[in-house]
């Protein structure tokens, strides 16, 4: 295993932690717990797909273009939020609780090899901007059945909805211009 440059160094006859800051240390691993619940979900989000892609096959034959792209959007909106809960799950548990060691596993996320907390902030955003995106389109898709009795949104639902869509744009935006000025401000020479 080859040490990047910001891995520590620890002598091999350093003394331990004291006892509080241990105790402060290891309360990391607190949440394993929830790492473990976010991998039930993300088996429950499978069973969702799977469950969602039979109703599409077996009723390819009788539905319009709009029901199966409305479908299709869902199974899309799945797999975004699955791969949400992959990028919490593994990056969450690398910078927070543990290394997972996958440096020469040959299916290591490319991502996984600069993560830290800004990078996952960031990547959490776009993919949220991405599975709001999604839930938007359907909505838009819909919006010719607004007014019937049996369609649970109304217009100004509609407006809120696009309008939170662009509060997650504009986060995105604030968090990657924070981001971009403080790694400026980390690589200046006096730093």
């Amino acid at each position: 295993m080859s040490l990047a440059a910001d891995d520590p160094v620890v002598p091999p006859d350093a003394p331990g932690l004291r006892p509080l800051p241990q105790l402060i240390f290891s309360a990391r691993w607190l949440q394993l717990p929830l790492y473990l619940g976010l991998i039930v979900a993300q088996g429950v989000y499978v069973v969702l797909f799977l469950k969602e892609l039979w109703h599409l096959v077996l009723g390819a034959m009788h539905f319009t273009e709009q029901e199966i792209m409305l479908l299709v959007l869902g199974l899309i909106d799945v797999v975004m939020i699955s791969n949400l809960l992959i990028m919490v799950i593994v990056g969450g548990y690398e910078t927070f609780v543990s290394r997972l060691e996958l440096e020469r596993h040959p299916d290591q996320p490319e991502w996984l090899s600069h993560v830290n907390a800004s990078v996952l902030k960031i990547k959490l955003a776009m993919a949220i901007i991405g599975i709001s995106s999604i839930h938007l389109l359907r909505t838009f898709i819909n919006a010719g059945t607004l007014g019937r009795p049996d369609v649970s949104f109304t217009e100004t639902g509609v407006m809120w909805q696009a309008l939170i869509h662009g509060l997650f744009v504009l986060s995105a935006i604030g968090i990657a211009y924070v981001e971009k000025l403080s790694q400026g401000a980390y690589n200046r020479p006096d730093h």
